[in-house]
């Protein structure tokens, strides 16, 4: 099959909260006449980005077209969910002109587009571009850039620290991976955030990459879809900290696929928190702001059942900084609040975590 003919992907990746979710909504509501299809890659269990994209579901992408892979991180698991997804995506009766992949915030982009090379695949999909979105507040304050100098000298004053932490690397190697870079949540930033974003974003990639800043997700979908870059053909340009951690063997054949399962987001856990209706969900609200100052939760995510209220209260928190709004009726799902909680391993203790929301 030409490359006229493959079916183009686009892989959206980026840290936690740095707005992919909101990113393709808005792609599904702007779609340039194209067919899309989505996958979405959760780290966890309960798959609240695929129910937010399925309820904008339409036509253009219709709920079919909506795959979830809820089981860890996609590159971890690829002959198991990813190959059959695409597969399926492939198979539908109405082929999509376009697939998009939203990745887990913690998944490492450059093993997933090594999976492009699987032989029942790679005759018939492209990677048309890497999109890697960074929270331009959060980059404009350093908090996944490293100091490079001061790392070493610190390495040489400490032997305990041998590398950097898993948060900066995680963020390099997403912005190495990227054919393009979307400063998310520009408008909180300000023009000296983005000016900040800009210049240690620009020290941390391997080459020159457009950089432009956006908010609430709203960017011209023909500024990000149709780039051609064949990413799969492109890899040795797109360097990666954990290469030695994803052996694919030269012939690529099914069976000889091996993959270690050691990289960075074993540094991170998740944790789902289920309870019944809330009384008052400013006390909530106030409980999620408290556990990232106090507990370092780096990502809150999920639906809260409020009594009294038929809407469904979505509530998506990145660090100290929350959202939550009304989103749409329960209908026939069952009225219980489901909270999806991330951070680093050492920081989730369960027990704890449930009794500050009151579980």
């Amino acid at each position: 099959m030409s490359d006229l003919n493959k079916i183009p992907v686009t892989v959206i990746t980026g840290f936690l909260g740095a707005g992919k979710t909101t990113l393709i909504r808005h792609l599904m509501q702007n779609p340039q006449g194209k067919r899309l299809a989505v996958v979405v890659n959760e780290f966890g269990t309960a798959g609240v980005d695929g129910e937010i994209l399925k309820s904008c579901a339409d036509e253009n992408c219709p709920a079919e077209n909506i795959m979830e892979l809820a089981n860890g991180c996609i590159c971890c698991t690829v002959a198991d969910d990813f190959i059959p997804t695409i597969e399926q995506l492939m198979n539908l009766p109405e082929k999509p002109d376009h697939i998009v992949i939203e990745t887990s915030g913690l998944a490492l982009p450059k093993p997933l587009l090594k999976a492009f090379e699987w032989p029942a695949i790679r005759s018939r999909i492209t990677v048309d571009g890497v999109v890697a979105l960074a929270d331009a507040e959060a980059v404009a304050k350093g908090q996944f850039a490293t100091d490079l100098e001061a790392v070493q000298a610190q390495r040489e004053a400490d032997e305990g620290i041998d590398h950097e932490t898993p948060l900066s690397e995680l963020f390099k190697d997403q912005i190495s991976c990227a054919d393009i870079i979307l400063l998310s949540k520009a408008d909180l930033a300000g023009e000296e955030g983005l000016d900040k974003a800009r210049t240690m974003i620009e020290a941390e990639a391997p080459r020159k990459l457009p950089i432009l800043s956006m908010s609430e997700g709203v960017i011209d979908p023909r500024v990000i879809l149709g780039l051609e870059a064949a990413a799969e053909d492109d890899l040795d340009a797109r360097p990666s900290h954990h290469e030695h951690h994803h052996h694919h063997d030269d012939d690529h054949g099914d069976d000889h696929h091996h993959h270690d399962h050691d990289h960075s987001h074993d540094d991170f856990d998740t944790i789902v928190v289920e309870m019944g209706e809330v009384s008052d969900p400013q006390v909530l609200q106030d409980a999620i702001v408290k556990l990232a100052r106090e507990r370092n939760i780096l990502r809150v995510k999920g639906y809260v059942a409020v009594e009294g209220k038929p809407m469904r209260m979505l509530v998506q928190a990145v660090g100290e900084r929350l959202r939550a709004q009304y989103d749409q009726p329960w209908g026939a799902q069952a009225r219980k609040t489901v909270l999806v909680i991330i951070a680093e391993h050492d920081n989730i203790d369960a027990e704890a975590i449930r009794a500050e929301l009151g579980a």
